[in-house]
């Protein structure tokens, strides 16, 4: 059974999350930047920059729009605290460390195993989470972030720059992210490209790591969630972020997710709400 809680930060476009669980994640995105501890348990993950294993003890992150899964290892459960920060957060704290801005920069290693590290995010997760209830100041939480990520952002690599969108597929992106509930056909797609619909599928997963549908099913199981979080009935999400029907939101969401959207609504009417 998944275990998911989101913990209070008071620190706008932070977020702390931990997770145990023994689902298999599908290929998706976070639209932030992600660093995290794998506190027991194993996960295999495929991400651009490699198939990669984790372990207790390790740290472990993910860059904005990369695409990545997660599989526990020998099927048992594993369990992770992770911090989420948005890149507009990442920018300030780019400021504190004299690195470039959060566009230019990137975490280089998917799993860490780096003992100054997992102790540097240990502090740092006891400091802004602590027992769940108190906050600490803002000031605090920017030390230990500084501290955190110190020497783990660096600069894009250069050959990162050859698996970038091209603009053709970069505005075909765009025009699925800015009517997510819309009618995307690879067709369509193909069309305002100016590709066949093979070139369009080719290039769209290697820009993206997804199929354009794949892409779409994934913009839409992130909107539905934000909706379901915020308190919108099952169906009217559903409806709201373009799925056919429940039926598919919910198939689409567990299999994103590792519960139901009645669980995940369940979870955002308690205390504590739930995100992966």
């Amino acid at each position: 059974m998944a275990d998911f809680a989101a913990y209070p930060t008071g620190v706008e476009g932070l977020q702390a999350v931990s997770g145990k669980s023994a689902h298999c994640f599908p290929r998706h995105t976070h639209d932030d930047f992600g660093i995290g501890l794998v506190i027991s348990g194993g996960q295999m993950s495929a991400s651009g920059r490699g198939q990669v294993e984790a372990g207790p003890g390790h740290v472990i992150t993910v860059n904005p729009g990369e695409v990545h899964d997660g599989a526990p290892v020998r099927g048992e459960p594993r369990q992770w605290h992770m911090f989420y920060l948005t890149p507009a957060l990442v920018d300030q704290i780019a400021e504190g460390l004299d690195v470039a801005r959060a566009a230019a920069l990137e975490f280089h290693n998917p799993v860490m195993a780096d003992a100054k590290a997992a102790r540097r995010f240990a502090v740092a997760w006891q400091g802004v989470v602590g027992d769940g209830i108190s906050r600490p100041s803002p000031e605090a939480v920017d030390e230990l972030l500084l501290t955190c990520l110190h020497g783990l952002l660096g600069n894009r690599r250069g050959g990162h720059d050859a698996h970038l969108a091209t603009d053709r597929i970069a505005r075909l992106r765009a025009m699925i992210d800015d009517d997510v509930a819309g009618e995307h056909s690879l067709k369509r797609l193909a069309n305002e490209a100016g590709l066949s619909r093979f070139q369009t599928l080719r290039a769209f997963a290697r820009a993206t790591g997804f199929t354009p549908h794949a892409y779409l099913v994934e913009r839409r199981t992130q909107l539905a969630r934000r909706l379901i979080l915020a308190g919108n009935p099952l169906a009217d999400a559903a409806a709201a972020s373009g799925f056919a029907d429940q039926s598919h939101m919910t198939r689409a969401f567990r299999q994103r997710y590792g519960l139901t959207p009645a669980a995940a609504r369940k979870a955002a009417q308690s205390a504590i709400p739930f995100k992966t």
